[in-house]
C-alpha cells in the first residue's frame, strides 16, 4: 500500500520517501507518494525521483492492487533499489493545471446541472460528456456564470462519509461513468463553497485548487453531440 498525501495536501510538490517495490514492467512503488495515479479523467502525474547515485525521469502514475501507486519511468533506466530514500519532485506546473482545470469541472457541471456521463482533464482545458438531449441555447451565459463563481473565491474543501451514508444520499453522485472513490469503507467528497448549502459536493478522489479564484478565467469552447443523448462540453483555462 502507499500512502497518497496528495489527497491531503494537493499542494506538496516535494517529499521524500522510501522504495517499497519494483513492478516487472519497470515501475516504482513508494512507501508513501505526491504522484497522482491516473483515475477519474485525471492524467497521472510527471515528475522525478532522486536518491545517493540516480535520478528517474517519471512520465506518469497509474495505479495498482493492494492500493499500491506507481511511478513509471520515462525511459528504460536503472531504477532506485527496494530500500532507498528517494526525493519526490512533481512537475508542477502540469499538476497545477490539472487542479485548476478539475476543480473548473466541477463548477461546470453547477452550471450545467445534467448528468455527467464522462470526461478528461489536461493541463488547459478538460471536458465534460452530458446527458444531454437538446443543445445549449445561451452559450455566452454559462459561460459567465462560470466565471462569476471562480470570481466569488469560493473555498474547495474534502470530507469523508461513510459508503453507507451515500448510499442513501444517491443525488451526490453526478458522474454515471466512474464509481465514487473508496477508502477503508469511506468516501471522499470535495466541496465547493461553505456552510449547509454549498456551490458543490460530490464524491471525488482527483486534486483541486484550494479556493476557484485559483482557477482563473475560464472560456467554454467548441461543444460536439456524440450519439443520441450526449454532447461533449468543452472547458479552457484562459490565461
Amino acid at each position: 500500500m502507499t500512502t497518497p498525501l496528495f489527497l491531503t495536501d494537493p499542494y506538496l510538490a516535494d517529499v521524500g520517501g522510501q522504495v517499497v517495490g519494483h513492478t516487472p514492467e519497470g515501475g516504482v512503488i513508494l512507501d508513501r507518494t505526491i504522484f497522482y495515479p491516473t483515475g477519474g479523467g485525471q492524467p497521472g502525474d510527471s515528475g522525478t525521483l532522486e536518491w545517493d547515485g540516480g535520478r528517474l525521469e517519471v512520465a506518469t502514475t497509474l495505479k495498482s492492487e493492494g492500493d499500491a501507486i506507481v511511478l513509471v519511468p520515462a525511459e528504460p533506466e536503472p531504477l532506485p533499489p527496494v530500500g532507498a530514500h528517494v526525493q519526490q519532485s512533481l512537475n508542477w506546473r502540469r499538476r497545477f493545471g490539472h487542479m485548476r482545470v478539475h476543480t473548473a469541472l466541477h463548477l461546470l457541471s453547477v452550471v450545467i446541472p445534467l448528468p455527467v456521463t464522462g470526461g478528461s482533464i489536461t493541463e488547459t482545458k478538460g471536458r465534460l460528456d452530458f446527458d444531454m438531449p437538446e443543445a445549449l441555447e445561451d452559450i455566452a451565459a454559462i459561460e459567465a456564470a462560470l466565471n462569476d463563481l471562480v470570481a466569488a473565491d469560493l473555498p474547495v474543501t474534502e470530507a469523508w462519509i461513510t459508503q453507507e451514508d451515500l448510499a442513501a444520499t444517491p443525488g451526490l453522485v453526478k458522474t454515471l461513468s466512474v464509481a465514487p472513490p473508496k477508502g477503508a469503507g469511506r468516501i471522499r467528497l470535495v466541496r465547493i463553497g461553505q456552510g449547509s448549502d454549498p456551490v458543490d459536493l460530490q464524491p471525488c478522489g482527483g486534486t483541486h485548487v484550494a479556493s476557484t479564484a485559483q482557477i482563473g478565467s475560464l472560456r467554454l469552447g467548441k461543444m460536439e453531440k456524440k450519439g443520441r443523448q450526449n454532447r461533449r462540453v468543452y472547458l479552457h483555462l484562459a490565461d
